[in-house]
């Protein structure tokens, strides 16, 4: 457990005039695909015994982390979004597959800013709640999964280069719903750990509580960015005032070089703000839907 992690991050000092974070997956690294669908989803299925509706839970599994407007959400919702869905499903109403009550999930949720491991663990000792303790149990086979499977996936292209240009200018930090010790491993591997100021995961709060403690009273707004791939990116970038600038899911590689060539001197030069960012957030809107085009009963 990460001690005092929004006092780490309000304790950040200025070190250049402008401030960027950076989400990971999907973003920085090309690996949302592999962890969604070879890490979480199994695991999903095994340890919630989806197994007479595996292909739905699957479907559904991939449209809530990867192809609508949840995708890059925290482990946790999404697990509570997962099985709502799935619920509703004609398909698994027909074959009477039985659905966990995640009721306990959902007040602990509702609770707990720091949804990882680290909480949920202390919470299951005292909670003493059988789907708490299964739910913690998925979430841990979920990382032991993703250490053995997930390396050698390198940056997209752009990113080293775009690092470097960013570097000369602004503090840098991950911004991640990505567990810590995942995000250090996989920087680390690459090289690039040492362009940012600190890595931030799910153990220290929302994306929204990362920009807010690590940013607000140090930087002006408009010298503020996020960068993400997901609606919860643009999310947190707007909850704190500040600018986004969008990668677009499936569109990594153009994304990463019109922010290189083009982008980042604008947000430099103090004229990304406007027309430009609202232009780029309208095209990012367009790629992931809101709802399923299954039938719900």
């Amino acid at each position: 457990m990460i001690e005092n992690p929004h006092k780490i991050l309000d304790e950040l000092k200025p070190g250049k005039e402008f401030f960027i974070g950076i989400d990971s997956d999907g973003c920085v690294f090309d690996t949302m695909e592999i962890k969604q669908k070879e890490c979480f989803c199994p695991q999903f299925v095994k340890h919630f015994g989806l197994q007479r509706v595996s292909k739905y839970a699957r479907e559904t599994w991939e449209f809530v982390n990867l192809y609508s407007k949840t995708r890059g959400v925290n482990r946790f919702n999404a697990l509570i979004r997962a099985i709502d869905l799935l619920s509703q499903r004609e398909e698994v109403k027909l074959r009477n597959a039985k659905m966990p009550d995640l009721t306990p999930v959902i007040d602990w949720v509702e609770k707990e800013s720091k949804l990882g491991n680290p909480a949920l663990i202390n919470y299951a000792a005292e909670a003493n709640n059988p789907v708490i303790s299964q739910t913690l149990n998925w979430s841990i086979e979920v990382n032991k999964e993703i250490e053995g499977l997930v390396f050698d996936i390198p940056p997209f292209p752009y990113v080293n280069e775009s690092l470097e240009k960013m570097k000369a200018k602004a503090d840098l930090i991950v911004v991640s719903q990505t567990p810590v010790e995942a995000l250090k491993r996989e920087w680390e591997e690459h090289n690039i750990s040492g362009f940012v100021k600190l890595i931030a995961g799910q153990e220290y709060g929302t994306k929204s509580e990362h920009l807010k403690y690590a940013t607000k009273g140090k930087y002006p707004d408009n010298k503020i960015l996020m960068i993400g791939d997901a609606p919860g990116d643009l999310k947190a970038a707007k909850s704190n005032g500040v600018l986004f600038y969008p990668i677009n899911p499936g569109h990594e590689d153009k994304s990463w070089k019109k922010f290189y060539e083009e982008a980042l001197d604008k947000f430099f030069a103090g004229s990304y703000q406007g027309d430009y960012e609202n232009n780029l957030i309208s095209e990012f809107e367009k790629y992931l839907p809101e709802n399923p085009n299954w039938k719900v009963v």
